[in-house]
């Protein structure tokens, strides 16, 4: 409980980082009323942490996805870093953000929906809602001799050991505590950087990033199956030489 109070004030006191693909800028509201740092997409470094240790009650590990700047008025470095339960998790959110500011995703729906279970008219947050399209789909794919009874017994069985709904109903009474909080005001200056800009005004990307690009997907093309990450390493490494 302390923990959830702890994040939920910060959500209420805190400006989130802000992407700007029309601009392709980054926007960091680093507090304490100090003015946002607004840089370019393309100077943002990203890295994923791994960290482990041994305790009494056995190996815990602990991971977390960086995000790194420059400010361009000070020259001082500036980093934050994001908890995640798994690596995998922490690659994909990094991802996720790169998609979106490359055009490559639009909605939600495209990278955290894969399984349907959204309708057009639900709330933009998982629910009971979630749960009872859950449902559905599984009885749907049972009449479909996609699974079988064991599977459905199964989903039956988890979900009544997991308390059935009140999960869900937590996740509702959390999003109406947030919104009955609040977001913390935008500064007025980020506010108007936060707005699109005309079409024509639209930033774009630069030519050594749309040639890497290209040969990601060309290689992704080649080998679907392989890690995009990977891929990106891979391609990124030819690109650079160090020194002799």
């Amino acid at each position: 409980m302390f923990i959830k109070a702890q994040y939920h004030f910060k959500f209420r006191n805190d400006v989130p980082t802000r992407f700007h693909r029309q601009r392709r800028e980054v926007a960091f509201a680093p507090g304490g009323g100090k003015p946002p740092i607004v840089v370019p997409w393309e100077s943002v470094a990203a890295w994923v942490t791994e960290a482990q240790g041994a305790t009494q009650y056995g190996v815990q590990r602990q991971y977390g996805l960086g995000l790194g700047f420059i400010d361009p008025e000070t020259g001082k470095q500036h980093f934050v870093e994001l908890q995640q339960p798994g690596r995998p998790l922490a690659m994909g959110l990094w991802e996720s953000v790169r998609a979106y500011m490359e055009y490559e995703v639009h909605t939600r729906e495209e990278i955290q929906d894969p399984n349907g279970l959204h309708r057009p008219d639900d709330p933009p947050y998982e629910g009971v809602h979630t749960f009872h399209h859950a449902r559905r789909r599984l009885h749907r794919r049972h009449r479909d001799g996609e699974i079988g009874l064991f599977k459905v017994s199964m989903w039956y069985l988890w979900h009544i050991i997991d308390l059935w709904t009140i999960p869900f109903h937590l996740a509702e009474w959390e999003i109406r505590a947030i919104q009955k909080a609040g977001r913390k005001t935008l500064p007025a200056s980020l506010e108007e950087w936060s707005q699109p800009i005309p079409r024509e005004q639209w930033a774009r990307p630069s030519e050594a990033l749309e040639r890497l690009s290209a040969e990601v997907r060309r290689r992704h093309a080649q080998q679907p199956n392989r890690p995009i990450t990977a891929i990106f390493a891979e391609v990124y490494a030819e690109e650079t030489t160090l020194p002799a």
